[in-house]
């Protein structure tokens, strides 16, 4: 991939949208880009952290393991957005796996020669801010769903999440992009694969959310809204 395609790409990321040509430049000369198959693990939990990467196509899910293996998903991230968000500002290990569920391609970029442009461009770190808050903003409201709402309220949370996270617009429902297992969903509110499991029969039933001919839900958002009030 040349030096002018992975300048494209960068300028679809948001925290560079608003650079100038000149001012995306020194990232470009830092960056690389990396081909990814389904399946591959782009970092393990614990490795290194030196490295910062940007989705140019693919999907990555994002994970953490305990002692005795089990999985919990963090989340599912598509083309134009970055991994780890607290790179920059982590000294150590990654906190988290990085798995591609989609072939991807991703620009890598050092974490030390990237810190050393942010010294240089103080804009660049208000940006960086402001994509970490929204994170911070998302995990609370994570915490807030855990502590104040029972499971079925929780999973109805989730998929209004993906609503937002990983889902387009069809006619007047949203459509996950991801085709995402009960287990998969289980694992990011950490609850049982059956009580999901019993949750969607139930909004389905409701018809609430129903599959598409690819597997992928089709979600009532506005329904799904109500049934928490």
């Amino acid at each position: 991939m040349t030096n002018q395609t992975i300048k494209e790409n960068l300028q679809a990321v948001p925290l560079f949208r608003e650079l100038s040509s000149e001012e995306l430049e020194p990232i470009v000369e830092i960056s690389v880009a990396r081909f990814f198959k389904q399946k591959m693990l782009v970092f393990m939990q614990d490795d290194p952290c030196d490295r910062v990467f940007f989705i140019r196509s693919g999907k990555i899910k994002i994970y953490k393991t305990d002692a005795n293996g089990k999985e919990q998903i963090i989340s599912v991230l598509d083309a134009g957005e970055m991994f780890p968000h607290a790179g920059f500002f982590r000294k150590g290990n990654y906190p988290a796996h990085a798995e591609v569920i989609e072939d991807a391609t991703l620009i890598v970029t050092s974490i030390a020669e990237f810190e050393a442009i942010l010294v240089r461009y103080p804009e660049l770190c208000i940006k960086l801010f402001k994509v970490l808050g929204e994170k911070i903003v998302d995990l609370q409201a994570r915490l807030e769903e855990q502590i104040l709402h029972n499971t079925y309220e929780q999973i109805i949370m989730l998929l209004l999440r993906l609503c937002k996270s990983n889902a387009r617009i069809e006619h007047d429902r949203f459509k996950l992009t991801t085709q995402f297992t009960n287990r998969e969903l289980a694992n990011m509110i950490g609850t049982t694969r059956e009580t999901v499991s019993r949750t969607m029969n139930v909004l389905k039933k409701k018809q609430y959310i129903t599959v598409a001919t690819d597997g992928c839900y089709l979600i009532n958002h506005h329904k799904l809204n109500e049934e928490l009030f």
